[in-house]
């Protein structure tokens, strides 16, 4: 209150309104990989950059580097056209990020031209360069799958450890596609190890994607079997070969691994629908099918392992439908608590929201009226939740609970030693994953 010195009327004006929660991001994925350039002099290296469209991409990290390609002629047409069997993969992953929906990223560059460290661990490099950043919230290994698999499983493990330990982000793994269905399934369940499964999920197959490689003239290497020669060479003496090569290159598609579209489509339901519903049973863009057509056998031996319990999600080609995906589980498929990835992600989303929104309340007083003003906060934000659908129960007090108090969730002891302690519950929506429709005859009586 002012101290008043003299006859008046005086008006205060007293802020009525209570403290809310101010929800966090929820698809925001950190990509780390390869990029063709990364900032002025290499700036950008090991540096987790935000960007929210392609252009600021190229902007900042280039396009990616012409990739060499053999075509072999006779005359004038194109007899054989040989690819490369691997590229790097981050500006095709963050054109299939952006294609399915997604919007703002984070990229960490690896830096190639590091001649002194180990390619895994450049990438763990990587890794730790990301834990200084709290926005991301999904991390993906873009360029991980090019590496031998005892580096990619390593490397795979310690970012599960980081979901782990910050506990506000999720992995987006791919599952090697090499083999038959079973050998890819079998060696990726054997290598990702035992620890944090519940912080990450995988997808097999790969894509077939409708993007082209890139390349320039001077890339492309074209033989006749005796002379070569480059495909800029032939531009102005022979056009009509130069024109059916450039045609016959338009018909090769590259095959990349899922998960960066795959995060562009958590990015998209999340908007669309909250992070509460499962980024499945949904199509994906900018491909013309999965690259192994899996079985209803394959997908049963990937969704459920009652040996390993892990998990991993199919993506499937459906006549009329497309291609979709066609799980929703993370690699604790045993794991009746945290089988499925939007409860996982849910609750990190619940946590890290009212984390932050209450961190306020750090050197208040630890007395009822604080302890009222906290509970009705969290309250409020899980009600607003329930109403959304993010979580079940016919009833507000079936969805979830908030406890706060002396002889409730504290002690004397508890008090005296600084301690606030609130303890929330809730119970998440779960995926309609088995729907079961049961028929029965009735009998005709008259």
């Amino acid at each position: 209150m002012s101290d008043y010195k003299s006859p008046g009327v005086y008006v205060e004006e007293i802020s009525s309104s209570a403290s809310t929660i101010s929800t966090v991001s929820t698809a925001v994925p950190a990509f780390i990989g390869y990029t063709q350039t990364a900032g002025v002099n290499g700036a950008l290296y090991y540096k987790p950059t935000n960007i929210t469209t392609l252009k600021e991409y190229e902007a900042s990290f280039g396009t990616t580097d012409d990739v060499a390609i053999e075509v072999r002629v006779s005359g004038d047409s194109v007899t054989g056209v040989t690819v490369p069997a691997t590229v790097k993969n981050m500006y095709y992953a963050m054109q299939m990020f952006f294609n399915n929906g997604g919007e703002s990223c984070y990229i960490v560059a690896v830096d190639p031209s590091d001649k002194e460290t180990a390619e895994s661990d450049k990438f763990s490099k990587a890794v730790d360069a990301l834990e200084l950043e709290d926005e991301p919230t999904l991390i993906v290994l873009v360029d991980g799958v090019n590496m031998n698999s005892a580096q990619y499983y390593s490397i795979c493990q310690k970012i599960l450890l980081q979901c782990d330990t910050m506990k506000d982000r999720f992995a987006i793994f791919d599952v090697m596609d090499s083999e038959t269905v079973d050998t890819d399934i079998k060696a990726f369940r054997e290598g990702i190890g035992t620890d944090y499964l519940k912080y990450g999920a995988a997808y097999y197959p790969y894509l077939e994607t409708t993007l082209n490689y890139q390349y320039s003239d001077t890339s492309v290497t074209v033989t006749d079997g005796t002379t070569s020669t480059t495909l800029g060479d032939l531009k102005t003496n022979k056009t009509a070969l130069y024109n059916n090569i450039k045609d016959e290159l338009g018909t090769y598609y590259l095959t990349l691994p899922p998960s960066a579209a795959v995060a562009g489509i958590y990015a998209s339901v999340d908007r669309d629908r909250g992070v509460w519903k499962a980024p499945a049973n949904v199509s994906i863009s900018s491909i013309s099918g999965p690259s192994h057509k899996l079985t209803e056998a394959d997908n049963e031996n990937m969704n459920i392992d009652s040996t390993t319990g892990k998990s991993i999600n199919a993506i499937r080609s459906f006549t009329g439908k497309g291609t979709l995906i066609w799980g929703a589980r993370t690699l604790a498929g045993n794991d009746s608590d945290w089988k499925y990835i939007p409860v996982r992600r849910l609750f990190s989303y619940i946590e890290e929201s009212i984390q932050e929104s209450t961190a306020y309340a750090v050197f208040e007083p630890n007395v009822a009226m604080t302890w009222l003003k906290l509970r009705s906060m969290i309250e409020s934000f899980l009600d607003s939740l329930w109403r959304e659908g993010a979580l079940a129960g016919g009833k507000a007090e079936d969805a979830y609970f908030v406890q706060v108090g002396l002889g409730t969730t504290m002690t004397s002891d508890d008090i005296l030693n600084g301690k606030l302690i609130i303890k929330v519950g809730i119970a998440a929506v779960r995926p309609a994953e088995f729907i079961v429709l049961e028929f029965s005859h009735i009998m005709q009586e008259s």
